[in-house]
């Protein structure tokens, strides 16, 4: 995981967040995304033809990781998608949503970390394999107190009829929009390598640790 030590900044409309430079970022959007990937993906085989044995492999992730990033909303996507000389891929995702709700009297919910924190469920593992959920508060320089809660989560597939899931390594940070009333930024990462799971939450606090919102 050497080769993550490098960083790009990336900026959008009222926030900024730093991912690993060889990280993959694209257009998300349905009528561009397809051909987005297809250059990108072209492009890192390009530099790195060692890569070729994985472009089918590459493109499906990055196509579903789009898909499932442009359906949730997300401001922001970045994946990761490299072969450190095992026979699959490991892969993972970071996407950033603006999300927010109201109660059943038409309030605002509560951003209030502790709160929120409060009324997160967590889950624990009965047996060996069992997904798993824990739930905390971080605090995150230079913005402050954040929800948070990560795990071993079986996670819905969108759009899917028979309601299937996948089993995934999941951390989600809930950090308060600033001046606006139950809103907060969510910042999710994801991967199916479940077998790098504490490397993972490690990757994904490192780039939510780095989140900012823009003046």
């Amino acid at each position: 995981m050497a080769r993550y030590m490098e960083t790009l900044s990336i900026e959008r409309g009222g926030f900024r967040i730093k991912v690993p430079e060889s990280w993959w970022e694209f257009d998300v959007r349905p009528e561009s995304r397809d051909d987005s990937i297809r250059r990108m993906v072209g492009e890192r085989i390009r530099q790195r033809p060692e890569l070729a044995e994985y472009r089918d492999t590459y493109t499906a992730f990055l196509r579903k990781a789009a898909a499932d990033a442009w359906k949730s909303g997300a401001l922001y996507c970045g994946c990761m998608a490299e072969a450190f000389g095992g026979d699959t891929p490991i892969t993972g995702s970071v996407t950033v949503s603006i999300v927010g709700g109201r109660t059943a009297a038409g309030e605002p919910l509560s951003t209030d970390p502790q709160t929120m924190a409060s009324q997160l469920s967590a889950r624990e593992a009965k047996k060996e394999g069992d997904a798993w959920r824990k739930v905390t508060t971080v605090e995150i320089s230079g913005v402050g107190p954040a929800a948070r809660t990560y795990g071993i989560e079986d996670i819905t597939v969108p759009d899917d009829a028979l309601n299937r899931t996948v089993r995934a390594v999941l951390m989600q940070t809930f950090v308060p929009v600033p001046g606006q009333e139950g809103k907060v930024a969510l910042v999710a990462g994801s991967s199916q390598v479940l077998d790098l799971a504490d490397s993972f939450f490690d990757i994904f606090d490192a780039i939510t640790s780095t989140f900012r919102f823009a003046e």
